[in-house]
């Protein structure tokens, strides 16, 4: 087990709401790499909730499991504290794709509540909205990391996305084309039936 590591600083323009982030252990259990981290992040609230939380910031600790074995790598996230004004735990699995060499998938869930009598409604609304729009940030951060480790891989990846964006907009037109004409083709076949009954 690794004794606490220090601090480390972020650089990466996503980021900047992480404060502090320290490895509390990392071990090796039946053939998995198992970690603990301590973060404390900015916790910026809307201004109904000062109220309630007038903290700058939060702790959220972190428990990480990569299995070789099978490939994946499982994370979970919670609030350190404040846990009755509102609590969320997130998991994310990140799983390679048997099929497709390369590739990635991530799926992400999240557990909100509150404790907070009268607001717990809205208090977890607005966890799950701010979930909502840190996903996208999550989704630029780990690619900006990405290109950055592996900018030739990042870039044939991103080729290779715009290519599949186009197909899919080809066929998409394709399919939109195919049904103008078939409506077309039916609206004609009424108006010669209309003009068969007339004569």
């Amino acid at each position: 087990m690794l004794a606490l590591a220090s601090g480390s600083e972020f650089c990466f323009p996503q980021s900047s709401h992480v404060l502090s982030e320290d490895t509390v252990c990392r071990e090796i259990r039946d053939g998995q790499l198992h970690s603990k981290r301590l973060l404390s992040k900015t916790n910026r609230v809307p201004k109904w909730g000062e109220r309630f939380f007038k903290a700058q910031s939060v702790c959220i600790l972190e428990e990480s499991v990569v299995d070789p074995k099978e490939r994946t790598l499982v994370t979970y996230t919670r609030n350190i504290g404040f846990n009755k004004i509102m609590s969320v735990v997130e998991k994310v699995t990140y799983r390679s794709v048997p099929d497709q060499p390369g590739k990635t998938i991530a799926t992400r869930s999240a557990w909100i509540d509150s404790s907070v009598f009268g607001f717990s409604t809205a208090i977890r609304a607005f966890g799950l909205d701010r979930f909502k729009k840190n996903c996208l940030k999550t989704v630029n951060g780990f690619n900006y990391v990405l290109q950055n480790m592996f900018p030739a891989t990042h870039a044939a990846a991103m080729v290779h996305n715009q290519q599949q964006q186009h197909q899919t907009k080809a066929q998409k037109i394709k399919e939109a084309a195919k049904h103008a004409s078939e409506q077309v083709k039916a609206q004609a076949e009424q108006l010669v039936q209309n003009l068969s009954v007339k004569g």
